[in-house]
């Protein structure tokens, strides 16, 4: 019998599925050296800076967002219109997105230079900086910034690799960048001693060193585009930044839900509340960088489904993703919920366990917050911003003023910060985000609520035994701790894959895992 020809949608739906694997093992890698190193440098930063000038340098992050949030946003833009472009085989239209996002950007980023000067040279009038540490602070914000945006520029070249699924590679750029950055770090500070200014120069470094790496491999992956102020297009300018002003509406609002809190609480508790605050602050992040593992995965799925037009298994692949999303982050927020205590022992010192309940608040959330990821590249796939802008602008500017209301009129202090941003946040995404996108897709208005559910329920299930385990087990802090999570993790991963998932589930699963870990399972 004769084999049909292969159309070149299968052609590309079978690229993408053999690149699943790849994928999600070098976002797994890159994760993992992210929290190892993550974890490692908090405990050194304090030894070495001290808790207060440590508070600092994710507060400088935190600035460096609302400086480059023009640039970010146009690259939101231009990974739509180029992922879609190149998914198509246009490559006219493509170089022009392509030119047309570089040139502009580079014009942006220019004028952007004395912003960042002014921001870096008033820092340490702006915010409390440890006495002595007032230079140090401002090449630390100058250095931090310059990196955000280099890597920015470089995003024109990253989302090559993105439209061509190619996150393996993105994630090598994304290693260069961590190691080289952390590398400068402890060879400096064991060279020439502890200095906020020398954690500004190694962010630059690692952000030059990446952007070479991503222009090399965008090559490699894409040699079809090409720079030329020719393929310039006016046209284009009004196409991405159409959809890009909404975007920095919507990264503005976000700005103010995910790092508007750090800045409040230096401003009102002091430099070393700012520091605690911070410490609590970084398994979040941890947390968040995981759930954007998983996701990161999948947006390119959805930005090639759209392109070649095929509704219905975009729907039913980000209904089952919200639920697996939710699933597979209860297990880590409901441990750190649960043994936070312990987890703050064994990582800086029993000293710090008082901050445990920070923590908690902190996390306690993500269930719903993080559950939902997996819906925000439908708006960018559909051109569907507008909205979604608006709202998360005004909730955002919400978030702000209760962040700043509630410490003040209950005397919560840090706690009252924590709280705002864990109950605004958790609004607009309980309701209005898994809402919209059933607007946007024309399907149920519970359809990726009803998705949610069983992460949050197994999020509070983890926590309590966690925090039960925990509290009955009279180990050392880290026999304890190691004994509870390995009593926890295997019970729960099983009971997920025998009754929490159907047949398609397993399946989208095992599509992400290696062709030999899959024939194991299977």
């Amino acid at each position: 019998m004769t084999p049909e020809p292969t159309s070149s949608a299968d052609q590309t739906n079978r690229r993408f599925a053999a690149q699943l694997p790849r994928n999600l093992a070098a976002n797994i890698a890159y994760f993992l050296v992210n929290i190892v190193i993550g974890i490692l440098l908090v405990p050194y930063f304090i030894n070495t800076l001290g808790v207060a000038a440590y508070g600092l340098i994710p507060l400088a992050t935190s600035i460096t967002g609302y400086v480059a949030i023009v640039v970010q946003s146009l690259n939101t833009s231009v990974s739509r219109f180029l992922t879609v472009d190149l998914q198509r085989e246009d490559y006219a239209a493509a170089n022009k997105t392509f030119n047309t996002s570089l040139f502009g950007l580079t014009a942006v980023i220019l004028l952007m230079v004395p912003v960042i000067l002014v921001v870096a040279y008033f820092a340490p009038s702006i915010f409390n900086v440890p006495e002595g540490q007032e230079t140090g602070a401002v090449l630390l914000f100058l250095g931090v910034s310059a990196a955000f945006l280099i890597r920015s520029w470089s995003g024109n070249f990253t989302v090559q690799l993105f439209a061509y699924n190619r996150l393996d590679l993105q994630n090598w750029v994304n290693l260069t960048n961590l190691i080289v950055q952390t590398g400068l770090i402890v060879l400096l500070f064991t060279l020439f001693g502890p200095d906020l200014a020398l954690i500004g120069g190694a962010y630059l470094a690692g952000a030059v060193m990446a952007s070479g790496v991503a222009i090399i491999l965008a090559r490699r992956v894409c040699p079809h585009l090409r720079i030329s102020i020719r393929s310039f297009d006016r046209g284009r300018v009004r196409d991405l930044c159409g959809m890009g002003w909404w975007v920095v509406i919507n990264q503005i609002g976000s700005l103010l839900f995910l790092q508007i809190d750090l800045i409040v609480v230096n401003l009102l508790f002091g430099e070393t509340s700012g520091g605690e605050y911070a410490i609590a602050l970084q398994w979040v992040i941890l947390l968040r960088a995981v759930a954007g593992v998983l996701s990161g995965v999948l947006t390119p799925t959805i930005l090639s489904c759209y392109a070649r037009k095929q509704t219905e298994t975009l729907i039913r692949v980000t209904k089952s993703a919200v639920k697996l999303m939710g699933l597979a982050m209860a297990l880590p927020i409901g441990l750190v919920c649960g043994l936070g205590p312990l987890l703050l022992t064994v990582w800086l010192g029993e000293e710090f366990a008082f901050l445990a309940p920070l923590m908690v608040l902190l996390t306690v959330h993500l269930a719903v917050n993080l559950a939902v990821l997996p819906l925000f590249p439908i708006n960018v796939a559909y051109n569907r911003v507008r909205v979604p802008g608006i709202v998360t602008f005004f909730m955002g500017f919400g978030n702000f003023g209760l962040a700043v209301a509630l410490p003040l009129l209950t005397g919560l202090g840090y706690y009252g910060v924590a709280a705002a941003g864990a109950i605004v946040l958790t609004l607009k995404n309980a309701l209005f985000t898994p809402w919209y996108a059933t607007r946007v897709l024309g399907v149920g208005a519970h359809t990726f609520t009803r998705s949610m559910l069983p992460g949050i329920v197994a999020t509070g299930l983890i926590g309590v035994a966690a925090a039960t385990l925990g509290g009955i087990l009279q180990f050392p802090a880290l026999v304890t701790l190691a004994v509870a999570s390995a009593a926890i993790t295997p019970v729960y991963l099983a009971a997920v894959w025998t009754f929490g998932l159907n047949g398609f589930e397993r399946g989208l699963f095992e599509s992400y895992l290696p062709p030999a870990i899959r024939r194991i399972i299977v």
